[in-house]
């Protein structure tokens, strides 16, 4: 059953509006009909199995028959990723989203990007919230991650309360299996920096902000590897990655069960 992400006021009665993206994705892209089912979600954790009444060229609606609720298992990562050159940050969002980080914070490091403007800050951004839904889509999460408008390391740094943060710095020789032999976390925050690396003035900042720097291994990885590289570890000692699963599509509560 083809599923896709709709506002979450729009999943709020029995008739679901169907617009923009998923009227041109179920009408003109998978060519569907009345009378087919659909799986919307609000990226909230509610999940709506619902009939399309009508599809037609600038509107549609379905009919929900269905709905439930679906938590993730995955340990909850907060990825502060130095804003990269060009559209690697893109693959930060896709690959990041599928291994289950639940919140992208850009950050304007010294050595990152130039800074954007309003009208073109705006745009990427939402195109970047465009790129982690349908990575959530495809790899068929309940949730969809939060992706902020780029911020300066110091407000990064400052609105981050995780239970561990984390710096991935070229220079420090403190492995990261070290800092992970401790009890499992209630939630990391992966701090990631630019092409250049960061100023030995940031990482200063970084260590008074409660983040332990740490070095992967012997390689230095690409700054749009280095986050989901950690993420994916995290995930599989503390979160989803390591437990085993059907790979079935969650289904509705069955008579009797509560989710």
């Amino acid at each position: 059953m083809h599923r896709f992400f709709v506002p979450p006021e729009a999943l709020a009665g029995e008739v679901v509006p169907l617009e923009g993206e998923v009227l041109h994705h179920l009408g003109t892209v998978l060519r569907s009909r009345p009378g087919e089912e659909v799986l919307l979600l609000d990226g909230e954790g509610l999940l709506c199995r619902c009939r399309i009444d009508l599809l037609g060229r600038r509107s549609g609606r379905a009919q929900v028959l269905e709905r439930w609720r679906e938590e993730e298992n995955s340990l909850p990562v907060r990825l502060l990723q130095a804003l990269p050159k060009g559209d690697k940050f893109d693959l930060v969002l896709q690959k990041g989203t599928e291994l289950g980080v639940t919140s992208f914070v850009p950050v304007l490091a010294g050595r990152s990007v130039a800074g954007l403007t309003k009208d073109r800050g705006d745009s990427r951004l939402h195109r970047w919230r465009r790129i982690a839904g349908e990575a959530a889509r495809q790899c068929r999460r309940p949730l969809l991650p939060t992706v902020t408008a780029p911020v300066p390391l110091a407000e990064a740094l400052a609105g981050c309360e995780d239970s561990l943060r984390l710096m991935l710095w070229e220079e420090e020789n403190r492995p990261l299996a070290e800092v992970l032999s401790g009890i499992a976390p209630t939630s990391v925050a992966i701090l990631v920096g630019p092409e250049g690396g960061f100023a030995p003035a940031e990482a200063r900042l970084a260590k008074a902000s409660g983040f332990l720097p740490v070095r992967i291994g012997p390689r230095i990885l690409r700054t749009e590897t280095a986050g989901f590289a950690v993420a994916a570890i995290l995930q599989y000692l503390f979160g989803d990655l390591g437990t085993a699963a059907s790979g079935n599509v969650p289904g509705p509560p069955t008579e009797g069960e509560c989710r």
